[in-house]
């Protein structure tokens, strides 16, 4: 969801739109956030090694004090106001990896914190096959499982092996296996700890759930040419045919070029880029529910399960009864064009009408009200309610 914004760095003594916050204010969490959106946190700690990560997330939960952990903040919509509790950034930096060639694999091991463009220009630098259409993706690599994040017909499902994390209520760390984490479209039980009871050993958690990720593992295979394109639109841009393999590095060099003609990789120029990437998940639904919501020419595409595939690369089995259709389809025939609510400070990307950008000067409120108008004119239109992706931290549609 690109590296993230050279403000997610910024010292503390600095805010959102750059400029320094008078001496001994609050740091502001716009200047965490890809959005460039949020008041002032309560505490701010820096974690440069797990222990400290540790220990500052059972402080907070040892004294009750709400906690929000980030990294990249590429997913993320702040309050104006702010967050009253401890805001822990996961600083930290590395990849362990060990390729076997009597395998034909390779095995990483990559710190919450770590940049997810890093493992992706890695991986296709040493010749390691299965993370190559996911380039571009801000953010850290902690939030890839948590998301289940995909794009160009990947997902990281495919090469996942297993996470590291702390639990907050058994307080204690865990290693769970990608079957543990029961992955969806855009989901896992890390994400569905925030609001579902059930995975959150009885309670829910928020803004940061159950399970702070420490680790993440992937097994990824040794080869120089691509997965299959899957990804008409990719396969396209590659000039070939879907199911065909090329080299990853152009595979990957194909998706930064598709992303940035959609605003989707970070410039600090360009406020298209100011955003969380694409605001709603496109909508599952039942064939039942598709015919009778969707118009006969609007996109159905079969739901797939990328946890079930036979090796790295293979297609993934389709789940019977489902339809995944297009948000940004939905938007624009409920009538919201490129642009949307110019030349106000929040509007609709010029470049895709599925992100919500900060045009300047916006506060959370400003985008709030836009998403929602969004979100209420699909739904008159439809009978859809579109579903936020980021995390949404001291506000609500």
């Amino acid at each position: 969801m690109s590296t993230p914004p050279t403000a997610a760095a910024a010292p503390a003594h600095e805010r959102g739109d750059g400029a320094p916050a008078p001496d001994g204010a609050a740091l502001a969490l716009a200047a965490l956030t890809t959005l460039r959106v949020g008041g002032p946190a309560g505490t701010y700690v820096e974690a440069g090694t797990e222990a400290e990560l540790i220990e500052a997330v059972r402080a907070a939960d040892d004294a009750g004090t709400p906690l929000l952990v980030l990294g990249g903040g590429s997913n993320l919509l702040v309050a104006d106001a702010g967050f009253p509790g401890v805001v822990v950034r996961d600083a930290r930096r590395g990849l362990d990896a060990v390729a076997d060639s009597s395998c034909a694999g390779a095995s990483l091991t990559v710190p919450a914190g770590q940049p997810w463009e890093d493992v992706v220009t890695t991986a296709v630098a040493e010749g390691w096959m299965g993370v190559e259409a996911l380039a571009g993706i801000p953010g850290s690599t902690g939030a890839t499982p948590v998301q289940n994040v995909g794009a160009y017909g990947q997902e990281v499902a495919e090469t996942l092996s297993a996470v590291r994390v702390w639990d907050r209520l058994e307080r204690r760390s865990r290693m769970l296996a990608v079957g543990e984490l029961r992955l969806g479209y855009r989901t896992s039980i890390l994400k569905r700890s925030l609001t579902d009871p059930a995975d959150g050993g009885g309670r829910t958690w928020g803004p940061t759930g159950r399970y702070v990720v420490l680790a993440v593992s992937f097994q990824l295979r040794l080869a120089t040419l691509s997965a299959p394109v899957r990804y008409a639109e990719l396969a396209r841009t590659l000039g070939v045919e879907v199911g065909a393999r090329v080299p990853a590095a152009e595979v990957r060099a194909a998706v930064l070029a598709l992303r940035r003609g959609k605003g989707m990789v970070l410039d600090p120029a360009d406020h298209d880029t100011w955003s969380a990437g694409s605001f709603f998940t496109n909508p599952v639904l039942t064939t039942a529910q598709a015919d009778a919501a969707l118009p006969a020419d609007a996109p159905r595409f079969p739901v797939t399960d990328h946890t079930r595939v036979a090796q790295i690369g293979a297609a993934a089995p389709t789940v019977p009864g489902l339809v995944k259709t297009s948000a940004a389809w939905l938007i624009s025939r409920a009538g919201f064009a490129k642009g949307f609510g110019a030349p106000g400070p929040a509007a609709l990307s010029t470049k895709h009408v599925l992100a919500v950008t900060n045009r300047g000067g916006a506060a959370a409120a400003d985008l709030l009200a836009l998403a929602r108008t969004v979100r209420d004119g699909v739904r008159d239109r439809f009978g859809i309610t579109l579903v936020p992706e980021p995390v949404l931290v001291g506000v609500d549609l």
